[in-house]
């Protein structure tokens, strides 16, 4: 008599026969798509501005790998803290920062999150526990570890997520970092987002080990390559890392495969790639519409879609206008918040 056929659950949230991520309920879908569209309308809107001489200096666009936070954003609880490198506006608003502040200090103006000083790059919220935002490559792992250390000596069960691009995880700090926290179990998430290029330079070309997923093998921390396009799988592997870390095991690496559809930044051309290239993931494998098309599947109307993107457009546009209205800094501002 053959043995019974085990049953394969499609609950959500838990792993399907077939290898495939785990389903959504509809309600984490629907956040989902709206949390990345959020982020996309956002990027789209600062590039407008960004060529219409609205926001100077830096502006890294995070179109293309917006599944990556928000699955990660998913598996965290109040408290657990957000670091990051310069490619940065994605993680604010996935970690609950307004638009209009964020907005607002990229354009200079007073009622943005540094008070109109910092810019792309050097944003903070206490309130929200994100960290920045950092310029220097690779500089927020040694700072996320830290976070993770203060949270082990106040022997709280809080977690920080470090995110670092491929092109960082060449970084010497990097593995100082790593050796450090398996040394004392810190809980920390390493958060590779590869998005192939870096800052110009195919990974193929640039890295001797291109699965980013075993570069904690010589200090005993386990890692797992994750398809960052897919929000369920992000949200997934997310999960396993911060319950590992959380029960004090130690740090994870997490190699979030994902692809950048703007140049590095908004200077950059891009002429390292093809257009062929890009189109072919944004037609193939773009995380918005991988949601969008699974909630027209589960009978969500077109219409009721639509309405979450004019939503989230009407947030974006109401930041641009803040963001082109609000005074500018007062002169003295130079002088606040600077140790002298």
């Amino acid at each position: 008599m053959a043995a019974p056929k085990k049953s394969v659950t499609k609950e959500a949230g838990q792993e399907k026969g077939d290898g495939s991520p785990p389903e959504f309920t509809k309600e984490q879908e629907l956040k989902a798509l709206r949390d990345m569209l959020l982020i996309r309308r956002f990027e789209e809107k600062a590039g407008q501005l960004y060529g219409m001489g609205a926001i100077g200096g830096f502006c890294h666009l995070y179109i293309g790998q917006e599944a990556v936070v928000v699955g990660m954003q998913m598996t965290l609880k109040k408290g657990d803290q957000v670091i990051t490198g310069y490619r940065d506006h994605g993680h604010m608003l996935a970690c609950g920062m307004d638009a209009k502040g964020v907005m607002a200090e990229l354009t200079g103006r007073r009622g943005g999150y540094s008070k109109g000083k910092g810019g792309s790059m050097h944003m903070f919220s206490v309130a929200e526990h994100f960290y920045g935002g950092h310029g220097i490559v690779g500089a927020q792992v040694s700072l996320g570890t830290g976070l993770a250390f203060a949270n082990r000596y106040r022997e709280n069960d809080f977690v920080s997520l470090a995110y670092f691009g491929d092109g960082a995880a060449n970084q010497g700090q990097v593995y100082e970092s790593f050796n450090m926290a398996e040394l004392w179990k810190l809980p920390v998430v390493y958060i590779i987002e590869n998005n192939r290029y870096a800052m110009g330079t195919s990974v193929t070309r640039s890295s001797a080990q291109t699965d980013f997923s075993k570069r904690g093998i010589s200090f005993n921390i386990p890692g797992r390559q994750v398809d960052g396009m897919d929000v369920r799988a992000v949200k997934a592997a997310g999960d396993e890392a911060v319950a590992w870390c959380r029960a004090g095991k130690g740090p994870y690496i997490l190699e979030m495969q994902t692809y950048r559809y703007r140049g590095h930044s908004m200077s950059d051309p891009a002429k390292y790639r093809t257009r062929e290239e890009v189109e072919k993931v944004r037609h193939d494998h773009d995380p918005i519409e991988q949601v969008r098309n699974r909630l027209l599947a589960a009978d969500v109307s077109e219409q009721d879609l639509k309405s979450i993107d004019a939503e989230v457009r009407d947030i974006v546009n109401a930041a641009a206008d803040f963001a082109q209205h609000d005074p500018e800094p007062d002169p003295s501002e130079l002088y606040t918040d600077v140790y002298r």
